[in-house]
């Protein structure tokens, strides 16, 4: 809750005069909104989101939700309006027709699939402020406080509480702070620098983001402009397509735009300084002399984009941990990954909901923050680093490069198993993995006092 020495005070979204306890989110990208959305659920749980800009704004253009996020937002009550935005009919399947990848080889003048990934995982495109103003109707106005950057927080409370500090000279309490902010976070910042200050100095490598080596063109392209090819719709407009090495572009919003990105990958720059914008509008023959000569699919496209957007691809280390004390990290602030798999905002859903599933439990108290939150830390950071690797990998593969080459066999063969992570253990599953283990953990302290 705001202090109300400098502003007005946040109104409360618990319907009880005594929180179970107070969460404090800081970041309202997607994995901030969706987890307020979760815990709206728990009217005995006071929520606030401190957003650091004037106004909710997505970076990027196109989210791409897999099967197993999917679940979370049925489980929410969003499959309608989400079925709704995406132009899907209530009584159809998720995506028609079945969802892949067409895997071209682009770079050498002609035409040549190398694979068709037919996924048995169910997909679906947004563009991202659609997706995010769909999450924003469902929470209570009285949640966001917008333009509070948030600069340091604090213990030392005799309760527990941790104290929050921002740049316009407010600040705020909580029992539990939330890191949603993002692949430049300041909580991650501070909890890692604390860390490394009380004698863990290698923990300050995981604070700063790490340049991949990565370039990415975007840009957003009215489906009206795309050109038919031999009388029918250009590929882009009906499926995902990747031109290996390697560009992608997929519809998105109905089919309203095509969503391409040309990557320009420098594998020996990976984790060397980045001193440019890390995004830039740029002029379109930068990106066409990248690509230049490949085929005449991609010569298409290319003709259409006018202000491209360069983009640096930043991640971060795997991180050691997520949780310390009664401070937890949740989507990029945790996990920033490549865009190779689309998978970055699931993977913040993900987080959010098991997150929620587990501070919702009846359990779960004032007195068992920390272990709850250290289970959280267990389900998810193994997965979620995992999958940032495997990300990672694909763009490797799409490049040609890496474990595979050119070799088309093993091409198929690695992207198979580079994407069985999507049809693997489901949210709730994690949910019950993670209360299990908060009762264990729970008993072995209860024999420790004995």
């Amino acid at each position: 809750m705001l202090n109300d020495e400098c502003v007005h005070p946040a109104a409360k979204t618990s319907t009880t005069p005594h929180p179970k306890f107070r969460v404090a989110i800081c970041g309202g990208g997607i994995g901030g909104i969706t987890l307020a959305v979760c815990l709206s659920k728990h009217p005995d749980i006071q929520v606030d989101i401190y957003e650091a800009a004037q106004s909710f704004k997505e970076v990027g253009a196109g989210v791409m939700i897999w099967g197993r996020t999917w679940q979370v937002l049925t489980l929410l009550g969003m499959d309608k309006t989400l079925r709704d935005v995406a132009g899907v009919a209530l009584d159809g399947p998720l995506v028609d027709p079945p969802f892949g990848f067409d895997f071209r080889r682009s770079d050498m003048g002609h035409d040549h699939r190398i694979y068709l990934l037919s996924m048995p995982y169910a997909s679906n495109q947004y563009h991202r402020a659609h997706f995010l103003d769909t999450l924003l109707a469902r929470i209570p106005e009285t949640v966001p406080h917008l333009g509070k950057r948030l600069i340091s927080y604090s213990h030392g409370d005799p309760t527990g509480s941790i104290k929050l500090k921002f740049a316009d000279g407010t600040s705020a309490t909580c029992d539990i702070l939330i890191g949603c902010d993002g692949i430049k976070s300041t909580v991650r910042r501070i909890m890692f620098q604390d860390l490394a200050d009380k004698g863990q100095p290698e923990m300050i490598k995981f604070i700063e983001p790490v340049w991949t080596g990565e370039v990415v063109y975007r840009a957003l392209i009215p489906m009206e402009h795309v050109p038919l090819r031999a009388g029918q719709k250009h590929r882009v407009l009906t499926r995902s397509t990747t031109y290996c090495q390697h560009l992608t572009a997929y519809p998105i919003a109905q089919g309203k735009w095509v969503n391409f990105g040309g990557f320009v990958t420098k594998p020996e720059a990976c984790g060397t300084p980045w001193d440019k914008p890390w995004a830039a509008e740029c002029d379109a023959h930068e990106l066409i002399e990248h690509f230049s000569g490949w085929e005449p699919e991609v010569a298409e496209i290319l003709e259409l984009v006018q202000k491209p957007l360069r983009w640096a691809i930043f991640q971060i280390r795997p991180l050691p941990l997520f949780a310390h004390g009664t401070v937890v990290l949740l989507g990029d602030a945790a996990h920033a990954m490549t865009p190779h798999q689309g998978s970055g905002v699931g993977q913040a859903i993900e987080d959010a909901y098991v997150l929620a599933r587990i501070l919702g439990h009846p359990s779960t108290t004032r007195k068992n923050l920390c272990e709850a939150l250290k289970a959280y830390e267990h389900v998810r950071l193994p997965f979620t680093n995992d999958v940032a690797r495997q990300s990672a990998e694909a763009g490797a593969v799409s490049e040609l490069r890496g474990s595979t080459g050119d070799d088309y066999a093993r091409f198929a063969h690695s992207l198979r198993g580079l994407w069985t992570w999507v049809g693997g253990e489901d949210p709730e599953a994690q949910v019950q993995r993670a209360i299990k283990r908060t009762r264990h953990q729970e008993k072995v302290a209860a024999k420790a006092l004995l």
